[in-house]
């Protein structure tokens, strides 16, 4: 399966333009993978380059998790991750899919020195 790059899954999220658009709609047609690091980044660049709210970023996931063509790693733990920053927006996706894809993986309790990170289970704050 062919994997993309943040800069695809940002047009895909945006799109803002049309001849770029379509040449990633036709690139992902017979499926592509979505790895966390890619997703994190395009969330970002939504944030920070589109000045897109929580929620806006929130339901780009979500079209990006039932999107026909799109394989996301680990979908389960980005799925839980989007709930929980849902709840939590002001911590950011990332931090969620770390914590999500932690969980998953067993490695707790996650550490870190954000305060408000540190008020979720399995978070410990040091």
């Amino acid at each position: 399966m062919r994997a993309v790059d943040t800069t695809i899954l940002v047009r895909l999220a945006t799109r803002d333009d049309s001849k770029q658009v379509a040449a990633a709609e036709a690139f992902v047609a017979h499926g592509a993978w979505v790895p966390h690091l890619v997703l994190a980044e395009a969330m970002w660049v939504l944030r920070a380059v589109y000045d897109r709210r929580p929620e806006e970023i929130a339901s780009a996931i979500d079209m990006l998790l039932n999107h026909e063509h799109l394989t996301l790693q680990d979908s389960e733990a980005v799925a839980a991750a989007v709930s929980t920053f849902r709840r939590r927006p002001a911590l950011g996706f990332s931090d969620c899919l770390v914590l999500e894809v932690a969980r998953k993986t067993g490695h707790l309790p996650l550490g870190t020195f954000d305060r408000d990170f540190g008020k979720l289970a399995d978070v410990e704050r040091l």
